[in-house]
């Protein structure tokens, strides 16, 4: 079984794109999308179920939305933090969270707060959303202990994950605060799977639009798929698939591919 996530930088944009990688990639069972920035009533569903997807979407206008396009039904599909976590409801109004089960794995996709800059009330947004995270995935971990969280986490783990990390401490998405409370999800029980398969450098799922970054190789690892530790000894391989970022007009992201 494979499962994938993509930032896709809006649904409605790359539709074409994503409907031309899940054909392409017959073996994808459940692509988990990030960025969809539409409300649940304008998500493009129809043209993915002609194709035999069924569709889980939580969305708002322009910004944010999370989504499911899976080829079996999922169940027990959770939307938002106030699903499971008995937190104020304004965490909910940005729509980041959606959950579901394929089988026994309960799959958790995310879209977590970019922070903008280092200091600012967005960064503080940020840092705080991510200890309501870890209070919501403490409460799932109470029923279920094989867990995927997988989406676009705004976060480079490690100096590893930036193809210079000269001066990171500065950055927005690699200051030691946004890797601590990066640390304190994976810290609950989780392991960056990728990196059991490729310790390398060079893993990067993301490159500015910028600067000719792509072209370069000049990008981050910011996608990830975390595994809780039961579910490790399943996992036959995670890789990167940078062909989506070579089309015309690309999200600045690229899917990343789980099989287990």
């Amino acid at each position: 079984m494979q499962i994938a996530t993509w930032n896709v930088n809006s649904i409605r944009t790359r539709l074409d794109q994503v409907k031309d990688w899940l054909l392409a990639h017959p073996q994808v069972e459940l692509l988990a999308v990030q960025e969809t920035k539409v409300t649940d009533a304008d998500f493009p569903t129809q043209p993915l179920q002609a194709l035999g997807y069924h569709v889980y979407s939580w969305g708002q206008k322009s910004y944010n939305g999370v989504a499911f396009i899976s080829k079996r039904e999922l169940t027990a599909v959770k939307r938002g933090f106030t699903s499971i976590l008995p937190c104020p409801p304004h965490w909910d109004e940005q729509k980041r969270v959606i959950a579901g089960f394929l089988d026994d794995i309960l799959i958790v996709n995310l879209y977590c707060p970019n922070g903008s800059a280092i200091g600012s009330d967005k960064y503080t947004y940020k840092l705080q959303w991510f200890q309501v995270l870890r209070e919501y995935l403490q409460e799932l971990q109470k029923e279920q202990e094989r867990i995927i969280l997988c989406g676009d986490f705004n976060v480079a783990l490690t100096d590893l994950d930036i193809h210079d990390p000269t001066g990171r401490e500065s950055k927005i998405m690699a200051s030691d605060a946004e890797r601590s409370v990066l640390q304190s999800i994976l810290d609950l029980g989780f392991v960056d799977i990728l990196r059991q398969f490729h310790p390398e450098p060079g893993q990067y799922t993301w490159w500015d639009y910028r600067s000719g970054a792509f072209r370069r190789n000049w990008g981050w690892r910011i996608d990830y798929h975390f595994v809780s530790l039961p579910l490790v000894p399943r996992v036959q391989d995670v890789w990167i698939d940078p062909a989506p970022r070579r089309l015309p007009q690309p999200s600045d992201h690229t899917p990343v591919i789980l099989c287990c």
